[in-house]
């Protein structure tokens, strides 16, 4: 039977869609993977967290995961890095990536699965270790995407990079992996994609910018000399401290009096270490500075004033010429910014795939910054989409609301997510993003 010509542009139409991720037997299929096999991963990776660029037993256990999923795998890839490669024919080559290291905080958090991990830093010290951020959740879900790709092969084509990345708390570890020739290779991805758990949003929600969704980050470590004395003849010396305290102070007229009122920027003094006694005048005091803002210009412009208000107070307060005070710029990250035309696409791709109430508009409501920009900098030429995905239950933001417990944000002793629901929309996520960017050929 000879079909009509409409009928004909439907059937043609219909098989140029990419394979529905969200058909009610591969939604149930993640529900259950995380049911009898990713929660205990997910528990696992909460009570084992490791900081960043010390990741090996988490390293080891992804590694060991994506081989089991049918990834060719190598490690030690920007130091703790691993890459994941499953190849499915001819089509694009898509990165997926997710972050590992955790953060010195001791968890306070009440939950059964707690952290108890202590661990020795870079720096020869001993701190507690906790998933204060969800990188727990990022990792779980990449291996439940991977799992899911290698299930589902006959709906989509081409090859997937699945990264685990070390150390984006000290925004390093994307250029660690970068610098090792993560593209030469592995392959220049056509497409990049990553996630973050979000505290402040509904469980079930993802919302995604078309545009900038992270702030630009810099670390800066500012020492302050001083001339010791008693505590009792400050006159005799010159106060690191007094002078640190200065510092700090002035630095917040930088946002009020130096950038334009509707330019977002902020410095904040995280660290002031100086002293040993009540009754001395160290000689030293040291302070770590981080600076967030939205543009390169207000970005150069932030740190060029916090080195030119320490080094000229230090110069006030009588510091000799051969005492200066120093401002080291330790590392940083610029804004992270998704690709317009992919981040249209995908976002539609969510609301269609995970139904249009699950879509949010993305609103910047932090400064919070993220490495994933090495990946889809201007000069790859990779674009880049970056998405958040809800990590609190609508019943637990309803009861902060109405006066309950808050809500913990990132980095709090206190920080916990509902796994399963982050999990596993992460997970169906990522999925419907491959099916719609890589469809069978």
């Amino acid at each position: 039977m000879r079909l009509s010509h409409f009928a004909a542009s439907v059937f043609a139409l219909a098989a140029a869609q990419p394979a529905l991720a969200e058909a009610p037997e591969t939604r149930a299929a993640i529900e259950a993977e995380y049911d009898n096999y990713l929660s205990s991963l997910f528990v696992d990776f909460h009570q084992n967290p490791e900081m960043g660029f010390l990741e090996t037993r988490t390293a080891a256990k992804m590694a060991a995961e994506l081989r089991a999923a049918g990834a060719e795998v190598t490690e030690g890839v920007g130091k703790t890095g691993v890459v994941g490669i499953i190849r499915n024919g001819d089509g694009p080559l898509i990165m997926l990536r997710a972050d590992m290291d955790g953060l010195p905080v001791e968890e306070k958090s009440g939950l059964p699965y707690a952290s108890k991990a202590r661990q020795v830093g870079e720096d020869g010290k001993e701190y507690p270790v906790m998933h204060a951020c969800g990188h727990d959740v990022h990792i779980t879900s990449l291996i439940g995407t991977a799992r899911r790709l290698a299930a589902m092969k006959d709906q989509w084509s081409g090859t997937v990079m699945f990264i685990v990345q070390p150390a984006e708390e000290g925004v390093r570890g994307a250029k660690a992996m970068m610098e090792d020739g993560l593209y030469q290779r592995f392959g220049k991805p056509d497409y990049a994609l990553a996630f973050h758990v979000a505290a402040n949003l509904e469980t079930g929600k993802v919302s995604a910018a078309e545009g900038i969704q992270y702030s630009s980050s810099d670390s800066l470590d500012i020492m302050v000399p001083g001339i010791g004395t008693h505590g009792a003849s400050p006159h005799l010396g010159r106060d690191p401290v007094y002078i640190a305290s200065q510092i700090v102070t002035a630095l917040q007229s930088i946002d009020s009096r130096e950038i334009g009122p509707l330019t977002p920027v902020v410095v904040t003094v995280g660290s002031f270490h100086a002293g040993s006694k009540h009754n001395i005048i160290s000689d030293e005091a040291k302070l770590q500075v981080t600076v967030r803002a939205n543009d390169e210009e207000t970005r150069a412009q932030t740190i060029a004033a916090i080195e030119r208000i320490a080094v000229n107070i230090g110069k006030a307060h009588g510091l000799p010429d051969t005492l200066p005070v120093t401002v080291t710029r330790l590392w940083g990250t610029p804004t992270t910014n998704n690709d317009p035309a992919l981040a249209r696409r995908l976002n539609g791709v969510m609301q269609r795939e995970l139904g249009a109430a699950a879509f949010v508009p993305f609103e910047q409501q932090n400064m919070g910054a993220e490495d994933f920009t090495y990946f889809v900098a201007p000069d790859t030429g990779v674009p880049g989409y970056y998405f958040a995905v809800g990590g609190t239950t609508p019943e637990r933001i309803a009861a902060a609301k109405a006066g309950g417990p808050a809500v913990a944000g990132h980095h709090s002793p206190l920080f916990q997510i509902a796994p399963r629901e982050s999990v596993t929309l992460g997970t169906r996520a990522m999925v419907a993003a491959v099916l719609d960017l890589a469809p069978a050929q």
